[in-house]
């Protein structure tokens, strides 16, 4: 029998319906918030399997039919996932892992499937509490429920889970997720935002930061709480799964460290040079041959050893296996536009990471093309970083297959942390792509680094450098350490995953990973103040590196915008499009044309090129303004054009179907032009009747819509 819980938290009410769908789950439950409703439903295959990570499986999936789409293309169902629905499971993934038991070796799969959408509900806070609920309610042994929450900041004032509209005006975008008890994953960024005619980027710095995770802090504590207390009578009874490990003998553990501890410790040393685990894997079958002992049991105890010499060294030293310090940032080297034939182009090395970024400029024909649930039109992203991780980035022979979830969210990082701090009103399609020659640590951060200063060597319009760094934490429950740029070994081994990036006046991009039961402010203002310590340095040798840019002027293409009246667009394209393909010929340019906003955007290589062609668009639109209607004889007087009232609904008749919408006859002697883009999946015939709406008027040149209640009429459809 179904069962609805009713919740108002923090400005939404949310219904949640249980034994209602998908009831041979372990757990389900189907979570409405106004018109968008998520089915999320949680699996678990109680055969174990061998390996040391908890075999989890976050799928979120967005249906064409939420939205009264059908998908686009040749095959009229969804494909694989896009970029918004892989990031929106890698964030629940990051959020609920901790809550299982190290030993959970268990598959298990979560799924959200999106039934119905609603432009004004955050999609992505809405599938972590439906996918926290179904886990929590499910029969697995996770006795804790997660809650996440968006934090705005309108102005001055913190808005919690802000509507679409507030999140467009808002400066910051913070994407915090936890339990009662604790933090478990941060993800932020600032938001440029147009204030008196300037655009501002908009960072946070320390203190705010700290504020602002108080809110957000006890918002989830109390909402956490609050989805226990209502649920607990809708929980079932939890199956048992075996969560014994496997005993360490503790006689064999002496043995191995007695006579291998100064291998092991060579061999972790060596670490602190490569992400590789090809060494501790070759000595750990060494010792269990050497030893006749299972290669499972000495795998664990020679982790178990790896694990006390990496963390003791810094909670009783201050010191770690690479010999720095605490706060020590390992030797950076740049080198700028070291291509010869891209438009910019930055090798950024930090210790054994190595980020090779290059930049690449188009027009508005380069823009990424995506469709978005919650967005009615097609959307154009202008700036995209892409972060590719090969195997031999870590000394490994591997096959090199799609874009993974990481690399995914990798590039996602980087391009958040420097969005802000491109201009606006920059004309050009930039599209950034971080290869990683060499890896240990920290290549996402490295990526943002050699990124900036790649922008710069293409003469891309950014206000400030910006920097990355990734920050680590390792505590015994007594004492804490802070780490500033931390090694692969050090990210495996520590408590905290903490990436910082943004420019000397505050953050731009954060990311957070507690792998412990949370952090305490303490801590987090300890790591916030390092961090801004690393960066300052990396963005002083970075502004060094700026001053010693040399531009591949030849090869950065030119690209100009001009406005002309959309009646004007015609004479541009010409005949079948003859006229615009001369000029992409005659000039060597790539000429995009906005139908509805009269945007013509010309770009080449050569910037005479560019000009030469406007000024032969220009001359164009005035040969057509001073061009006699050629239904009239060019020595008769054209019959004066009546003046019509905008917004008046007048019957017209066509006259003539182009490829860039239909002349109507409105007057004896005057037609008004009816464009393509008011006639979306509208057939017209030649002779057809119809009512019309003026909407522009310019000397002879009339604009019109169709007429509201022609608008409702059923034309003849594609």
């Amino acid at each position: 029998m179904k069962k609805t819980i009713n919740l108002d938290i923090n400005n939404q009410n949310q219904i949640f319906e249980f034994d209602y769908m998908a009831k041979q789950a372990n757990g389900s439950v189907l979570l409405k918030i106004k018109n968008a409703v998520i089915l999320a439903t949680v699996c678990v295959n109680q055969e174990k399997i061998d390996g040391d990570f908890v075999p989890l499986t976050v799928q979120y999936i967005e249906k064409a039919y939420a939205a009264r789409k059908i998908p686009g293309g040749f095959i009229k169902r969804e494909g694989k996932p896009g970029d918004f629905e892989t990031l929106t499971s890698r964030i629940i993934d990051r959020s609920l892992r901790p809550l299982f038991n190290e030993n959970h070796q268990y598959s298990t799969q979560i799924t959200l499937l999106v039934l119905s959408s609603d432009n004004d509900v955050d999609m992505q806070t809405m599938a972590l509490n439906a996918a926290s609920t179904a886990l929590y309610v499910s029969d697995i042994p996770v006795n804790k429920a997660v809650y996440a929450i968006r934090v705005g900041k309108v102005g001055n004032e913190y808005v919690i889970n802000p509507t679409n509209i507030e999140l467009s005006k808002s400066s910051l975008d913070l994407y915090v997720t936890g339990t009662k008890d604790e933090l478990l994953m941060i993800e932020m960024r600032s938001l440029s935002t147009i204030e008196n005619g300037e655009q501002l980027s908009n960072e946070i710095e320390n203190e705010e930061m700290i504020n602002i995770l108080d809110i957000a802090t006890i918002n989830i504590n109390k909402a956490a709480k609050n989805y226990e207390d209502s649920f607990q009578s809708i929980k079932k009874t939890k199956i048992e799964l075996d969560y014994q490990s496997t005993e360490i003998d503790e006689e064999q553990s002496k043995k191995i460290k007695q006579d291998y501890y100064e291998s092991i410790k060579n061999v972790v040393v060596k670490m602190a040079k490569s992400e590789s685990a090809t060494e501790i894997k070759a000595l750990t079958k060494q010792i269990a041959t050497t030893l006749d002992m299972d290669i499972e049991d000495t795998s664990k105890i020679v982790a178990t050893i790896k694990r006390e010499i990496v963390r003791s060294l810094i909670l009783e030293q201050d010191l770690r296996i690479d010999g720095r310090g605490l706060k020590e940032i390992r030797k950076i080297d740049i080198d700028t536009n070291i291509l010869p034939n891209t438009h910019g182009s930055c090798l950024f090395t930090r210790g054994e990471t190595q980020a090779l970024a290059t930049i690449t400029l188009g027009g508005d024909q380069d823009a990424q093309m995506f469709e978005s649930l919650t967005q009615s039109a097609t959307q154009y992203e202008k700036f995209m970083l892409h972060y590719n991780f090969p195997g031999f980035s870590v000394g490994e022979a591997s096959r090199i297959f799609g874009v993974g979830r990481r690399e995914l969210g990798h590039g996602n990082l980087g391009k958040r942390a420097l969005a802000p701090f491109i201009s606006s009103e920059y004309a050009h399609t930039v599209r950034v792509v971080s290869e990683i020659l060499e890896s240990n640590g920290s290549s996402s951060q490295a990526t943002i680094c050699a990124a900036s200063l790649a922008l710069k060597c293409a003469g891309v319009d950014t206000s400030k450098l910006v920097a990355g760094i990734a920050m680590g934490l390792i505590t015994d429950g007594k004492s804490y350490k802070v780490l500033s740029d931390i090694m692969g070994i050090e990210d495996h081994e520590g408590d905290m995953d903490f990436k910082i990036a943004g420019s000397k006046d505050g953050i731009s991009a954060m990311q957070m990973d507690i792998k412990l039961g949370g952090v305490s402010k303490e801590v987090l203002r300890d790591a916030l103040i390092q961090a801004s310590e690393g960066k300052l340095h990396i963005l002083e040798i970075m502004e060094e590196a700026k001053e010693k840019i040399v531009l591949n002027n030849d090869l950065i293409p030119s690209l100009k915008k001009i406005k002309v009246h959309p009646t004007k667009i015609a004479a541009i394209i010409g005949r079948g499009g003859e006229t615009i393909k001369k000029l992409i010929e005659k000039y060597n340019v790539n000429i995009d044309i906005d139908r509805d906003t009269g945007s013509v955007s010309i770009s080449s290589e050569s910037s005479a090129n560019v000009e030469n062609c406007i000024e032969e668009i220009q001359t164009l639109i005035k040969s057509d303004d001073n061009r006699p209607n050629k239904r009239f004889d060019s020595k008769s007087p054209r019959p004066q054009t009546p003046k019509f009232e905008i917004d008046s609904i007048i019957d017209g008749t066509v006259k003539k179907i182009v490829d860039f919408g239909a002349f109507i006859q409105i007057a004896e002697g005057t037609d008004g032009l009816l464009h393509s883009s008011k006639m979306k999946d509208v057939k017209l015939n030649v002779d057809d009747k119809i009512k019309v709406k003026i909407i522009s008027q310019e000397n002879h040149k009339v604009g019109l819509d169709f007429a509201p209640a022609e608008k409702k009429k059923v034309w003849k459809i594609f």
